[in-house]
């Protein structure tokens, strides 16, 4: 495993040698068919052979994945990169994630382009006509700064954070990156209300500098929950 790691980044397309493919639309299909099998298997499908010597006592016939929860299948996750798997998210009933990256679809900002992804999966959970409602989640960077440890660690020189576009490893296509929200709380609940993805989602996952440590991150989230959230609606 290691000499396959080591010899991989070293050479161009390295995993190649060892009977890999890591091609974009490779890893789709994929992940798409394999994805599609689980949902299947979460209606609770008995589909495996039971283990004839088994530890604990079981019923006869093939098994379905345990425990078994009847509501599951409506709290998967998908996280899309793009409009186009936003939607093919919305046409198998599974609630959309969206990250701090999605493919670079247009040349508007990154919380433009996240909004218009997050408006085609809707649509198309609305004509795919599901019977629940889904939950939507975009993932944001906030960076609140109240003490001289926060202007150290985050201060800039004044000028704003902005997004960045870049190339992920084996994407031929460009990604846009959102950026940092970094700034006194005032400042933060100015930028946050103007994001149109923030309000297209019903969830705010924030990502925090877990290497801080806990103390840290417990002024930061607290600094979020008591001086932010309030001021943006969120709860």
């Amino acid at each position: 495993f290691y000499l396959h790691k080591i010899f991989y980044t070293l050479v161009l397309d390295g995993w190649k040698y060892f009977g890999y493919d890591y091609s974009e639309e490779e890893i789709k299909e994929v992940t798409r068919e394999r994805t599609l099998e689980f949902l299947e298997l979460l209606e609770g499908k008995s589909f495996a052979e039971p283990n004839p010597q088994p530890m604990f006592p079981q019923g006869s016939g093939k098994l379905r994945i345990e425990p078994y929860s009847e509501g599951l299948r409506q709290r998967i996750w998908w996280g899309a990169g793009s409009q186009q798997t936003a939607i093919w998210a919305a046409q198998h009933g599974m609630n959309l994630q969206s990250s701090t990256l999605v493919n670079y679809e247009s040349h508007e900002p990154f919380h433009i382009q996240q909004a218009n992804q997050l408006r085609a999966y809707k649509e198309a959970w609305k004509q795919a006509s599901h019977d629940f409602e889904p939950r939507t989640l975009v993932t944001r960077s906030i960076q609140p700064i109240t003490t001289d440890l926060d202007r150290r660690l985050f201060g800039q020189d004044g000028s704003p954070q902005q997004d960045a576009v870049g190339y992920l490893a084996y994407h031929r296509n460009p990604t846009i990156f959102g950026k940092t929200f970094a700034g006194e709380p005032d400042q933060l609940i100015k930028e946050l209300a103007e994001d149109e993805a923030i309000k297209e989602a019903d969830t705010v996952l924030v990502t925090i500098p877990n290497t801080l440590g806990v103390e840290y991150n417990m002024h930061l989230l607290e600094t979020i929950v008591k001086d932010i959230a309030p001021e943006l609606g969120w709860r």
